[in-house]
């Protein structure tokens, strides 16, 4: 018991027209608004992908949430830790030192950021367990000034593990000569690799008493680095530990800390979906174009239903339904297709660098060894939406055009 307008709609979109070109611009239509949702949903799944290992690899090394004092000094930290831990939402904490320094080999120098650690509590907070490609965090004993390298610092000063090099630091002695930089020879422990040239190629890590007794901080740290339950909850957490702090602390998240990364990631998503979009957009001017040749077409049948009493509005219902039928149909094809693709993208794309001959993705360029894809299905409830929306868009005029024949011209020379 269907209205007579979806039947007419349906059978118009199934039977076999006299005017195969009709049919050809239908079948292109639903190809196309297919190949643009399906390459939206692949696009957007990738770079949702490139985003999540983005973020793994910049808080594998940075911290959820960093609380400091003034002047880089932070007195009293196990109380400032004790405090932060009472707010359910975090996890575990660390405290650190950090300074700069310079880093010589002989004749090879190189700028880096000295940071200070206790092995046993940063691998709470980080991720360098994971990303040791020599030695281990846990070699760094007190007193024995062992350092860790970024894999690009440790090749530019051309040292490995075992290795002695130098470390210069800002906080010098005074003596007759005038201001004298410190020194120290440190032993190289272990290197890293986390794939982020920031980190790889620009910090080195000591253990937290050396850098104190170096530096002459005595039990005083730069700051507490936070790991949090949640990590999108941090800029709410360091609104709730601001209020609860007794005290004055600088509190730094990591979405404020490494705003720019992932803003510049958001930014190239929003234009990657509206760049794909035109191709949902061009295959709804092909459903325009077929409506209009089909309206054309049905003339004859417009004014006979007319005739028998259907109203203008019913004859824009049938031609609605044709020409939504090409974007539904359409639509379910490119999610169908694109769900499945961005579920095996993982296999699909070593197949496609088998076939051409050649690695898509260098892992030596890339720091990754697979492509990476997260499929968010509120993303791909918006493709549905917005695709439907412009399939549904693109029938109103053809439509209206329909509804506006006039019984008694169409019948002239029938």
């Amino acid at each position: 018991m269907l209205p007579f307008e979806l039947q007419i709609g349906l059978r118009y979109t199934h039977a076999k027209r006299s005017n195969h070109f009709i049919s050809f611009i239908s079948i292109v239509s639903m190809a196309g608004i297919a190949l643009g949702v399906m390459a939206l949903i692949v696009v957007l799944s990738v770079m949702n992908g490139f985003q999540e290992e983005l973020r793994a690899r910049i808080l594998g090394v940075a911290a959820h949430l960093e609380i400091s004092g003034p002047a880089n000094r932070l007195a009293d930290w196990r109380n400032v830790l004790e405090q932060a831990r009472r707010n359910k939402e975090v996890v575990s904490g660390a405290p650190y030192v950090n300074a700069e320094g310079m880093l010589a080999n002989g004749d090879l120098v190189r700028g880096a950021i000295i940071r200070g650690v206790l092995p046993e509590m940063e691998n709470q907070v980080a991720d360098f367990a994971r990303d040791m490609k020599a030695g281990k965090l846990t070699d760094l004993q007190p007193g024995g000034f062992g350092i860790i390298l970024g894999a690009e610092l440790a090749r530019a000063l051309n040292v490995v593990p075992g290795d002695k090099l130098v470390l210069l630091t800002p906080q010098g002695n005074i003596t007759p000569a005038g201001v004298m930089p410190r020194v120290k020879q440190f032993t190289v422990t272990g290197i890293f690799e986390a794939g982020m040239f920031e980190y790889d190629s620009g910090l080195a890590l000591i253990n937290l008493r050396d850098a104190q007794k170096l530096l002459r901080f005595g039990d005083d740290v730069s700051g507490v680095r936070l790991k949090l339950d949640d990590l999108f909850r941090a800029p709410f957490v360091t609104r709730e530990l601001a209020n609860s702090l007794s005290g004055h602390y600088y509190l730094t998240d990591w979405t404020q800390s490494h705003a720019n990364f992932f803003r510049a990631v958001a930014i190239e998503k929003r234009m990657m979906f509206l760049i794909l979009l035109l191709i949902v957009a061009v295959a709804a001017f092909n459903i325009v174009s077929t409506l209009v040749m089909a309206v054309t077409d049905k003339q004859s049948d417009i004014a006979i239903l007319r005739t028998l009493g259907a109203r203008p509005s019913s004859i824009m219902k049938i031609f609605i339904v044709q020409g939504a039928f090409i974007g539904v149909f359409g639509t379910l094809m490119g999610v169908a297709s694109g769900v499945l693709l961005a579920l095996n993208v993982e296999t699909v794309v070593p197949f496609i660098e088998h076939m051409v001959g050649m690695d898509l993705f260098p892992a030596d360029v890339y720091y990754i060894s697979k492509l990476p894809s997260k499929l968010v299905w509120s993303d791909v409830g918006i493709i549905v939406g917005v695709s439907l929306f412009i399939s549904l868009a693109a029938t109103l005029y053809p439509s209206w055009r329909a509804s506006r024949i006039n019984p008694a011209e169409a019948l002239r020379y029938e």
